[in-house]
């Protein structure tokens, strides 16, 4: 398993460890050296960081100068460009497009009994 961007997934190989304060992923230009993309991070404690030394970093999405991180290669959660296609797939399934210019519509109901079920 080899080091992901916390924000894209995009791989990470190339880049040289320690990551510096100011890199940032080559595919979506989102900061490196954050929170999010560290192992001490943990959204289920106070301050959302397990090491107890480390000074509060109020955004943990921007790039901060943290003695403690860590990179973690687990960091992607997903979402991002992959959840907005899942999502815009799921939103076109409820409309049907039409002939005409590209004018999205509501599916008509097959009947009103359809229409009106309780």
């Amino acid at each position: 398993m080899s080091l992901v961007c916390w924000k894209c997934g995009a791989s990470l190989a190339g880049m040289l460890l320690p990551l510096g304060r100011r890199e940032a992923c080559p595919s979506c230009r989102a900061d490196l050296h954050v929170c999010k993309s560290c192992r001490h991070h943990d959204v289920h404690r106070a301050g959302q960081c397990r090491e107890l030394a480390a000074e509060r970093v109020a955004d943990k999405t921007r790039a901060n100068d943290c003695g403690w991180f860590v990179p973690r290669l687990e960091a992607y959660r997903g979402g991002g460009a992959a959840m907005a296609q899942a999502s815009r797939g799921a939103l076109d399934a409820l409309f049907v497009r039409q002939d005409g210019g590209g004018e999205v519509a509501p599916a008509p109901p097959a009947s009103l009994d359809d229409l009106f079920k309780k």
